[in-house]
Formats: structure tokens, C-alpha cells, sequence
């Protein structure tokens, strides 16, 4: 998911109940949820080790013990410095007990934090890019791909379990109403279990639009395997994969009315041949971080281009369709290119048309 979706998801959790049971909770778990992003700072490298490294040791069980530590120490040292020039007897009792009646109880925030990063795991496992929580030693990439990487509806329903508690309390200290200590927790669980609720139905509906893609008759070819991608917002609406001997049949699936829409010209996508480029492309640097992450790779001898290289492309299916938020069909996100001379040797490589330096 993206990151605002991982930071409210920390702070509606500390709100349903834990941030009264340990001060900073809601600090902590916001900030964990977010955390195993870090990986990120890949892209100082470059487009291809940021590539190669997102989603990688942070988002595995073997790391979130470490990254709850790391937050928990941060959280540790903002406590100190909060505390400078105050008397060290009191180190433990909230700074404003007025605002902040949970006690300081460290154990307590470390495990809070492990609950927000597992959340994080558990939201990218919901998306179509997938995770390796078992990785190294299970390097297989897990996929729900029930939910789409920003989903307006779990947005909109953290967004309200933050801001709507604040707005009625507004109301009520017109009205005289005492102010309570801990404001929101009905929200929250409310929004947590909305989106339960919503995975649940998406769960439901993409294996029926796996089910639809696996029974459609695409010119009497024999189905291999199917794949289904979500679509923003409507949870009926499906983009799905279906892959034969020859070629990928590409189709929009619509679930509550059981209806498949495809062209066998438009949505055919024949399987590239494989020439001495694409080999050399797929032992190039991008080419094995690519076909280790990708479940459906389309790698492409385009010919030369007018610099006199030859061009091979990478794209994966999963990604090759429009929604709102991006054009699939045209630019599909997540794509690369390795490029040749006339010796097949690779003179330079890009990611998302960014050059790897």
C-alpha cells in the first residue's frame, strides 16, 4: 500500500485500545507501520537496487524484531529529550498526566510496534507486487492481489476513524461535555473491522473472477494458469490474465454479473520469441532481479533504436491495464530496459526510464 494508508492504519490501531495501555503508543505504532519502507533509501544506488530491495529483509519476520527495537529507541530518545532539565525520579510518570494517563511501559510499546509492522506486511501482501515475509529461507514472493495499491475506501475509513472523534469533540465541548482521556476507540475498531469486511468480499470476488478467466473459452486454447488483478474502489471489477501455449489472453471481468469482456486482437499478448539479447538481458543485473520478482515477465528484443543499441524490454502483465490512477496499456508501471551493442554487451539499463548509473 502506499505510505499515508500505512501510517493512519498504525495510528487507528494505537486507538482501538493500545494507547491505553502504554504512553507513546500512538507514536510508536504510527511510525512502525510505516517503517519497513526504509528500504527505500535503496534508491540512492539507483533505480535497480531500489527496485531489487523493495520489499525485501524489512518486510520479513526476521527483520521486524530489529525495526520494533529501532522505534522503540527513537521513541526512547524523544522520551529523554522531553525530559531534560526535570527530575529523573519522575522519568516514568507521563510529562502532561492531563493528556497522557497511560503509563510509560516500554516492553509493552516493543510489542505494540511488532503488531503495526506485522500490519504493514499484511496490507503489501493484499496488493497484486506481493511479499517475501519468510525470506531467506523461503524466497517465494506471496500475493493476495484482493486490494488495489491505494484503495479509496480503506483510506477514506481510517481518515474518518481519525478525524471523526475530533470533530464530535468539538460538538460536545460547545454542549459543556467532559473531554475524555482517551477519544476514538469505537471509530477505529469500526474502520479495522470495515476493512476486514472488505477484504473479505475481495477475497470472494477475485477467486470467482479467477474462476470466470479459467472457464472462458479463448479460441478452444488450453488454459495454463489464471490471474486476477484488482481494480480500485469496485470490488466487482477484475482485470485478469489467462495464459496459453502461445499467448496471454488479457480480459475485464465483472463479477456480480459473471461477465467477461475480451478482444482476441487487443487483449491477445503473443509470448516474445527468445533471441541471444534477451538472453544476455536476462543475466544482466535488471534481467535476474526481474524474472526473480515477476510472475508474469514479457521480455522483448525490440530491435535497435536510433542510438544503433538493441533494446530489450521488461514488463509484467499483472500491471498492463488502466485504472484511474495509472495507464497500464500505455505506460505500465514496473517496466525496464537493457540495452545492447552491437557485441551483446549491455551498455546501459533503466527501470521506470530511469537510467542505472
Amino acid at each position: 500500500m502506499e505510505p499515508i494508508t500505512h501510517f493512519m492504519t498504525g495510528a487507528v490501531l494505537a486507538r482501538s485500545g493500545f494507547n491505553r495501555k502504554a504512553a507513546y503508543a500512538t507514536l510508536a505504532m504510527t511510525l512502525a507501520a510505516e517503517a519497513p519502507d526504509l528500504d527505500t533509501l535503496w534508491s540512492i544506488r539507483g533505480p535497480i537496487a531500489s527496485f531489487q530491495h523493495h520489499r525485501g529483509w524489512t518486510h520479513t519476520f526476521l527483520g521486524l524484531p530489529f525495526e520494533a527495537a529501532m522505534i522503540v529507541g527513537l521513541v526512547w530518545l524523544f522520551h529523554r529529550w522531553r525530559l531534560r532539565g526535570k527530575d529523573p525520579e519522575t522519568s516514568q510518570q507521563p510529562i502532561h498526566p492531563r493528556k497522557q494517563t497511560a503509563p510509560i511501559r516500554w516492553v509493552l510499546l516493543y510489542c505494540f510496534c511488532l503488531i503495526a509492522l506485522l500490519s504493514h506486511i499484511l496490507l503489501d501482501w493484499t496488493n497484486t507486487y506481493g511479499v517475501r515475509p519468510f525470506f531467506p529461507f523461503d524466497p517465494h514472493w506471496y500475493a493476495g492481489s484482493i486490494v488495489f495499491i491505494f484503495e479509496p475506501i480503506i483510506f477514506l475509513l481510517l481518515l474518518t476513524a481519525l478525524i471523526a472523534p475530533s470533530l464530535f469533540g468539538l460538538i460536545n465541548s460547545e454542549v459543556g461535555v467532559r473531554k475524555p482521556a482517551f477519544r476514538g476507540r469505537g471509530w477505529a475498531i469500526f474502520a479495522l473491522l470495515a476493512i476486514v469486511a472488505l477484504w473479505t468480499l475481495r477475497f470472494v470476488e477475485h477467486a470467482k473472477a479467477l474462476q470466470l478467466a479459467q472457464t472462458t473459452d479463448y479460441n478452444a486454447a488450453p488454459v495454463s494458469r489464471v490471474f486476477a488483478s484488482p481494480f480500485p474502489t469496485n470490488p466487482f471489477h477484475w482485470e485478469t490474465i489467462a495464459e496459453t501455449p502461445q499467448f496471454y489472453q488479457l480480459a475485464s471481468v465483472d463479477t456480480r454479473n459473471n461477465l467477461v469482456t475480451t478482444s482476441t486482437q487487443a487483449d491477445v499478448i503473443y509470448k516474445p520469441p527468445t533471441t541471444l539479447a534477451t538472453l544476455v538481458a536476462k543475466r544482466s543485473w535488471l534481467g535476474e532481479a526481474y524474472l526473480d520478482w515477476s510472475q508474469y515477465p514479457i521480455v522483448t528484443d525490440t530491435g535497435t533504436n536510433e542510438e544503433g543499441l538493441t533494446t530489450v524490454t521488461f514488463r509484467d502483465l499483472r500491471f498492463f491495464y488502466d485504472t484511474p490512477f495509472l495507464t497500464g496499456r500505455e505506460k505500465p508501471p514496473l517496466s525496464g530496459a537493457v540495452f545492447l551493442n552491437d557485441d551483446r554487451r549491455i551498455v546501459r539499463m533503466e527501470m521506470d526510464n530511469h537510467v542505472q548509473h
